[in-house]
């Protein structure tokens, strides 16, 4: 017998925060609750299939949605279904064609009146064509040891409005059946019993307002000897309709005279049973460890013995408690969520040079847990906000708050999923630069194990992830790298190839104190990338060399001023690189 197991139990670290969630189902207040919007089809939609599935947005702490199809605003004749915690609807039997279709939904708030949403609407498409044929969904086509009471069922066939049927002993027969138009149904239950040991042929004819489908064939199936089929079973606990169930109940049904075993089927909507598929059982109860709180549950038990299954067995629904939520104060109608708030980031680096790492969880909880995943299982290694890091690999975080409520102690808990990775410091492989009109443009080449990061002029940022920076104004830069998980922040001098900005085009030496001294200027970073400056005359003879550091030149060459002219200039940078131009001496 298949048995979910419960978590370990872990002891409270801090005072338990008490709940009064019983306090929550009464009192009940009125207010405004956010309804979901339509996301398909979208209101006022045309030519809609007749096949679509509809959905809509989820609502956070809704515990459950009822939708409602009718041809006038909240009406439910088309159909009215409970479909739990599901955000989409197909309906079973499609919908009617050029139809002005209003979708209703109603929110489901434990321990609230229901919320009804407004409604919306959409326009089916006009069906001009009979529908295709369709095929037994059970029993199954060439089945055998089919029991004699067994219903007959079939799959939707798209457009189709109704269905004929027609059963008999012998192929192309009608005499247990004759072609009879039953209505928009799946299904049929024979008004007696079929003959055992015996051949069956059925044929099933899908019809709409266009005409029958034709060309369907003659499906068969064999019945088994006659036995007597078990009657349907019940739940004991939790009680249909019960709210506020348990999260860990003992699920326990009514025994039933005949049953072999039991077969359960338990989902967080009508037609999903993402919680036990029909798992067998050979006794009236199990336990279920883990239910989810604040939703509804759908259940159904199928008792079976060697003549079958028993027919037509309906769903049960049960409500567990609030628990951790999210789920709406009934008081207050706020939001409310036990689960501690978690901030952490899903990639880690660690420094490859340095073999112990310690992260730390910087959110406030009652508990920590850290641990490693790996293939198929996952195993807990460490306790507490601080964790020693192993070495790379996958790894999950999960942090708990414990609380006591109606039902007594229990956990609500948050956790993330991370990767550690190893970085190291970076390394700069090269700098290019690339001159644009009065701009330039820095690409830095780096290497390393690390993710990097980029700024200029100071260490302290801000950084960019991008290694380029453009339309730069003409200047010296220098660049700082980091790798982004703290393994090391290296810096590099970027200087452009020289060019003639900077250098005056004329200067006037005549003791005025303006521009009494020609000299390179200095560019707003405050580098300068000049060694040396020679200037001569216009025959090339040597007249001065002045250090870029000093005022400049002041227009004489061996003690005597030089006459007003143009003269010319070589600049050399640390690099070796140098550019050669003229400026203008007015007096």
């Amino acid at each position: 017998m298949p048995i979910l197991e419960a978590p370990s139990a872990y002891p409270n670290r801090k005072m338990k925060k008490l709940l009064c969630l019983a306090g929550l189902l009464i009192g009940l207040s009125s207010y405004a609750q956010e309804c979901p919007d339509l996301l398909n089809p979208l209101p006022g939609s045309t030519n809609v299939p007749v096949t679509e599935t509809i959905s809509w947005e989820n609502i956070v702490g809704v515990t459950g949605y009822t939708i409602s199809l009718g041809t006038t605003p909240g009406g439910n004749e088309i159909l009215r279904n409970s479909v739990g915690a599901a955000t989409s609807f197909t309906p079973p039997l499609g919908l009617p064609d050029d139809t002005l279709i209003y979708v209703t939904i109603t929110l489901f708030i434990l321990g609230q009146p229901d919320i009804i949403c407004d409604s919306f609407s959409f326009r089916t498409e006009d069906v001009t064509t009979p529908p295709g044929c369709t095929t037994l969904a059970g029993p199954l086509d060439g089945s055998t040891g089919i029991p004699v009471g067994t219903n007959i069922r079939w799959d939707y066939s798209p457009t189709a409005t109704s269905y004929s049927i027609a059963i008999g002993s012998t192929p192309g027969g009608t005499d247990i059946l004759p072609l009879t138009d039953i209505g928009n149904v799946l299904s049929y239950n024979p008004p007696a019993d079929l003959p055992e040991l015996s051949d069956i042929y059925v044929t099933v004819i899908p019809n709409n307002e266009n005409g029958p489908a034709t060309g369907c064939i003659e499906e068969t199936f064999r019945t088994g000897a006659l036995a007597t089929l078990p009657t349907c079973s019940s739940l004991i606990s939790p009680a249909d309709g019960a709210l506020n169930v348990p999260l860990s109940p003992r699920i326990e049904w009514t025994p039933v005279p005949g049953a072999d075993g039991y077969r359960v089927f338990i989902g967080t909507s009508p037609t999903v049973n993402d919680v036990l598929d029909g798992s067998s059982f050979s006794t009236t109860s199990t336990n279920v460890i883990d239910f989810d709180p604040n939703s509804i549950y759908y259940i159904r038990i199928v008792p079976f013995n060697a003549a079958g299954e028993a027919i037509d067995c309906g769903q049960e629904v049960f409500t567990t408690i609030l628990g951790c939520g999210p789920f709406f104060d009934a008081t207050t109608g706020e939001l409310v969520d036990l689960s501690p708030e978690l901030d952490f980031p899903e990639v880690i680096g660690i420094c490859a040079d340095d073999p112990s790492t310690v992260i730390t969880a910087s959110n406030a909880a009652d508990g920590y847990r850290w641990f490693l995943l790996e293939p198929g299982r996952e195993t807990l290694i460490q306790e507490g906000p601080d964790f020693d890091v192993p070495g790379e690999g996958n790894y999950r975080l999960e942090i708990y708050d414990n609380n006591t409520g109606p039902g007594g102690d229990f956990e609500c808990s948050s956790s993330q999923e991370f990767t550690v990775v190893a970085s190291s410091a970076p390394q700069i492989d090269a700098t290019n630069t690339t001159l644009g009109a009065g701009v330039i443009r820095i690409e830095i080449e780096v290497s390393g194990l690390g993710d990097y990061e980029f700024a200029l002029g100071d260490p302290a940022g801000p950084y960019q992830s991008s290694n380029t920076f453009s339309n730069l104004p003409v200047d010296s830069y220098r660049v700082f790298v980091r790798d982004i998980n703290g393994c090391g922040t290296v810096e590099v001098l970027v200087e452009p190839d020289l060019t003639l900005e900077g250098f005056p085009e004329f200067f006037t030496p005549n003791g005025d104190n303006v521009n009494d001294f020609w000299q390179y200027i200095v560019p707003p970073s405050g580098i300068n990338p000049i060694t040396r400056i020679t200037i001569f005359d216009r025959y090339g003879n040597l007249l001065a060399q002045i250090d870029p550091n000093s005022r400049g030149w002041d227009g004489n060459s061996n003690g005597q001023p030089v006459p007003p002219n143009d003269y010319w200039f070589m600049a050399e940078d640390r690099n070796g690189g140098s550019v050669r131009g003229h400026f203008t001496l007015k007096r």
